[in-house]
């Protein structure tokens, strides 16, 4: 990558059919670090004519792509996670820089993304159908499944690295083209993507990586029977939207996308750990995870004492300059997401709420805040605030606590913190939530196991073979023995 200062600003390009792709009438867009508010590069945007271009591309290099034994899509994705550890310094700066990542998030994705590459070169030797049996005499049935094709995938600014290489690594180990449109506050962090895959070896066409602020632009996903999925992680809102289209268009589709995420913690929790996993679980990355949990749900006998322990850690918790490795939180993305925290405390203060720590930010840095006294009439009690904001719940019994855990319309993930295992996995089967972490806030993710949520916080499965799954086609085949007998 190119180095990233304003004395020597850096120009990018979309990335298509192999090389950076320079057309007339690109769009220019300035790369802002959110703690310095300084320009760190330009990057020209991709044209309707560039993605009608990569689209095109990819369709072509897929053929052959698809074809291609398993043994040389895993060697390129064992290449590729070699890459990534060897340029990890320079992945780490990149996410620090961009998006405001502190150092411990930005070393976090770079292992994930190790894991998930070399999960997704296993899942290359793994794309495989079954035999059945059949009612017919003389037939044996089978199922195959093949690539998709051409798969396009919309990420998000949170975990640019993460979470946009999870669509990328299984859909090229199930023989698909892939186009990124990464998301326009952290584009570098997506044509950085376009680097490690070309020298791990992935010929061109197969990525291509488009820049882009025009969202209509990215309708053309839908519109185009040659793409043949849509994979999106972002807000509920845009979710539905996409929806719409997939609909309209018969297109498939996997959402990933908000959370209102509880931890549940009873009365027979060991407080200091309860304290610390849910610390975590709401300021890690400043809050601006899907997965965070933003509702911390107490049964009432240790309500008060928690608090008053969770305010003190919480005052402890360094806040500023994400390349400070002291440093927990950094900052929100822009200005208007730190508007968008501080008028949710307006709303629920005004509305009768009590902030025990917290509201003030300097530049894009906001304070870990913490709200009790949260009522369902107040924004923050059902809208995702994706920031280092925390609302406090006083459950009066565990059955309390899991109607509170389901009273909201998503269901991405939760935690439940107890020594009593009955009601353990009681809420484990209870709670309307895509995971479920006993003993641990709702903070997780493992690039081997199935991630996604219910109701709004979308639908189909992310990580290993299961993102094969969604990316590939189920084929029934039969053979006759000998010749089948027909009533006519």
């Amino acid at each position: 990558m190119k180095d990233l200062s304003i004395d020597k600003l850096p120009s990018y390009y979309p990335y298509i059919n192999g090389k950076s792709w320079e057309s007339e009438g690109q769009p220019q867009q300035d790369v802002i670090n959110p703690y310095s508010k300084k320009i760190i590069a330009r990057v020209n945007l991709a044209t309707a004519q560039d993605i009608d271009l990569a689209i095109s591309s990819a369709f072509e290099a897929q053929k052959k792509w698809g074809k291609t034994l398993a043994k040389e899509r895993e060697a390129i994705l064992c290449k590729a996670a070699d890459i990534v550890e060897r340029r990890r310094s320079e992945i780490v700066k990149v996410l620090i820089e961009e998006g405001g990542n502190v150092l411990g998030k930005a070393m976090f994705e770079c292992d994930y993304m190790v894991s998930t590459f070399r999960i997704a070169a296993g899942q290359a030797r793994d794309v495989r159908g079954e035999t059945m049996p059949a009612d017919g005499p003389g037939r044996i049935s089978m199922s195959f499944r093949q690539p998709l094709g051409v798969i396009a995938g919309v990420g998000p600014f949170n975990a640019p690295f993460l979470l946009n290489g999870k669509k990328l690594a299984p859909a090229l180990a199930a023989g698909n083209a892939f186009i990124l449109k990464p998301a326009p506050q952290t584009p570098l962090m997506g044509l950085l993507f376009a680097e490690i895959m070309e020298e791990a070896g992935l010929p061109p066409g197969v990525l291509s990586v488009l820049p882009t602020t025009n969202e209509a632009l990215g309708d053309k996903f839908f519109s185009d029977k040659r793409v043949k999925m849509v994979t999106f992680t972002g807000s509920a809102k845009v979710g539905n939207y996409l929806s719409e289209l997939a609909g309209k268009f018969q297109k498939q589709i996997v959402l990933e996308l908000g959370g209102k995420s509880p931890v549940v913690i009873l009365k027979d929790a060991d407080l200091d750990y309860a304290v610390r996993a849910a610390a975590f679980g709401i300021y890690f990355n400043q809050g601006q995870v899907c997965m965070a949990n933003s509702r911390i749900i107490v049964e009432s006998e240790i309500y008060d004492e928690f608090c008053e322990r969770f305010v003190e850690k919480v005052r402890g918790i360094k806040s500023g300059d994400p390349s400070d490795p002291e440093t927990i939180v950094g900052p929100l993305i822009n200005s208007a997401q730190c508007d968008f925290v501080r008028g949710h405390i307006e709303d629920a203060v005004n509305k009768g709420a009590k902030l025990l720590i917290g509201g003030d930010y300097n530049g894009n840095v906001f304070s870990p805040s913490v709200l009790t006294d949260v009522k369902p009439e107040m924004q923050v009690y059902g809208e995702e605030t994706f920031g280092p904001l925390v609302s406090v719940l006083k459950a009066d019994d565990y059955e309390h606590a899991v109607a509170l855990a389901n009273d909201t319309s998503y269901g991405l993930s939760s935690g439940i913190i107890t020594n009593d295992l009955q009601k353990a996995f009681d809420f484990a089967m209870r709670v309307e939530a895509g995971s479920v972490h006993i003993n641990d806030n709702s903070f997780d993710d493992d690039p081997n196991a199935p991630f996604g949520g219910f109701k709004d916080s979308g639908h189909g499965k992310e990580n290993g073979r299961y993102s094969v799954h969604d990316m590939t086609e189920l084929k029934w085949v039969t053979l006759q023995m000998g010749e089948r007998h027909f009533p006519i």
